[in-house]
């Protein structure tokens, strides 16, 4: 301050000045973010492939649970299983081919 020879006044009025446009800056990268957040939602749900489920599909199951073995190699995807039964909200019943029947959920 001695160096500068300014009061503290004028100081103190620039380091509000700095925090204003600080708090500016950092709201405008807030809302840059949150546009391009939703410009990529947009693309990638265009990209997304609607599959519309039906009886007697025959599809396989991601098990995300599975952690028997370590490995890169492991498969986590297991059947083919039918479908042989459809329910609300994203729900499947499920058919291994010894006839054990269970649901799970889409997603």
């Amino acid at each position: 301050m001695k160096k500068l020879k300014m009061d503290w006044n004028e100081a103190a009025k620039q380091q509000l000045t700095g925090l204003n446009e600080l708090d500016e800056f950092i709201l405008k990268a807030y809302e840059s973010s949150a546009l391009y957040k939703e410009k990529m939602k947009k693309y990638h749900d265009l990209i997304i492939e609607k599959r519309d489920l039906m009886v007697v599909d025959l599809v396989l199951l991601n098990n995300s649970r599975l952690r028997l073995f370590s490995g890169k190699l492991k498969s986590k995807w297991t059947g083919p299983y039918l479908i042989t039964q459809l329910f609300p909200h994203e729900t499947v019943e499920l058919e291994t081919k010894e006839g054990v029947r269970f649901k799970v959920n889409v997603q």
